[in-house]
């Protein structure tokens, strides 16, 4: 009878120990798989991570960059290059024709079959504003020599070759500008050697009008050295407490002969009020804005020279006239550097065209600001603004 109870135990406690140990090898596995899992996750976190941290990375580049793979397609292209060409969609997969229609950048790739890089490459984009884009590109070889993609670097000219235009156009400007009078003065100067000097007459009304060219070439030299110092920040503000209402008269005052010339009348309506501005700077800006509006204005017309004052802010001050006025497309540009509304006239009446230029760079200078407004047949009106100033009139302000 022992035997078959023995038996009994034994098969019994096998099958226990059976169970035990078959519980605990299912809890190593799930742990194990659990921590398989977790390593996994660990990976695909980190490797999101990696990735993300990639493409913030590629957007941050200020230069637009762009990469296709070996069949032309679009593999990547960042957020700089998305702002260069105006793209708001997902171009991953397309080619270059079907994301942006540019044969002449599709050319370009192209080339890199033969010449592995291209640098420097300009491209010109057309569209409501003319853009210029710098291209550097170069093909992508495998180890085995075959090529395997391609990526182009774009960087915005538009500034520089808008500053290069600038550039051009103010020097052919000056030229302009200096020759005129220097043609004039050589000439009469020659006609003067060649025997005119002995008619009395004839002598002086050449000299008188190598005078006034050299006076014109003096006041354009005057003004170009005044918008170089204003550009360049070295122009240094004497600020003090000015009685503005004394400032207009005294300018006034200056010009009341070329008024009365051409019949202009000029009216002083400026308040009795203190502004903070240098007053030889003030007298500058003012006397180029009332000669402006007597020269263009016309015969028997009105200038006038107002302000008015907020309580707390900027006294704004304006010189109006009731002339012929100016058109909206070259009002926006008339405080450029030698820009002329009516370029027949501006000869005809004189003067260097940097005047206005010389305006705006003042107030500036000033913490004010400039502008004009107009209306075709019914006048011009210029605005600037100064701080009210407080304090004795005619002394420093610290």
């Amino acid at each position: 009878m022992l035997w078959p109870i023995l038996t009994t135990f034994s098969l019994a406690a096998l099958v226990c120990l059976h169970v035990w140990w078959r519980g605990r090898f299912l809890r190593i596995q799930r742990a194990s798989r659990t921590q398989i899992e977790d390593l996994q996750e660990e990976k695909r976190c980190a490797a999101l991570q990696m990735q993300t941290q990639q493409e913030v990375l590629f957007d941050s580049i200020v230069e637009g960059v762009l990469l296709l793979d070996e069949r032309g397609r679009i593999q990547l292209a960042n957020r700089a290059f998305g702002t260069l060409f105006g793209v708001t969609v997902d171009i991953r997969g397309r080619t270059l024709m079907e994301a942006l229609r540019l044969h002449e950048l599709a050319d370009l790739v192209k080339s890199l079959d033969s010449q592995k890089q291209v640098l420097g490459y300009e491209l010109k984009l057309s569209g409501l504003s003319e853009r210029w884009l710098q291209v550097n590109a170069a093909a992508i070889f495998n180890g085995d020599g075959r090529r395997h993609g391609t990526v182009l670097v774009f960087h915005d000219l538009t500034r520089l070759k808008k500053l290069e235009s600038a550039r051009q156009e103010f020097v052919a400007n000056v030229s302009h500008e200096l020759r005129t009078p220097l043609s004039l003065i050589k000439g009469y100067v020659e006609t003067l050697l060649d025997g005119a000097r002995d008619n009395p007459e004839v002598a002086t009304k050449f000299l008188q009008t190598i005078d006034r060219n050299a006076e014109r070439l003096k006041l354009l030299i005057e003004d170009l050295l005044t918008i170089s110092e204003l550009e360049s920040g070295r122009v240094k503000l004497n600020l003090s407490a000015v009685a503005l209402s004394s400032v207009v008269a005294k300018v006034l005052e200056d010009f009341k002969t070329r008024a009365a010339a051409k019949s202009v009348k000029l009216l002083n309506q400026v308040p009795d009020l203190a502004v903070r501005a240098d007053v030889d700077r003030l007298e500058q800006v003012l006397g180029n804005l009332v000669d402006n509006a007597i020269k263009y204005a016309g015969a028997n017309c009105t200038v006038t020279v107002g302000g008015n004052a907020r309580e707390g802010g900027p006294m704004e001050v304006f010189v109006q006239d009731d002339g012929p006025g100016i058109p909206p497309e070259a009002l926006k540009r008339v405080f450029e550097r030698f820009y002329r509304v009516d370029k027949a006239r501006s000869r005809e009446q004189g003067g260097t065209g940097l005047g206005l230029a010389i305006v705006k760079h003042l107030i500036q200078n000033h913490g004010g600001r400039v502008w004009a407004t107009s209306e075709l047949g019914r006048g011009t009106t210029f605005f600037f603004t100064l701080d009210q100033a407080i304090g004795n009139l005619q002394q420093p302000l610290l």
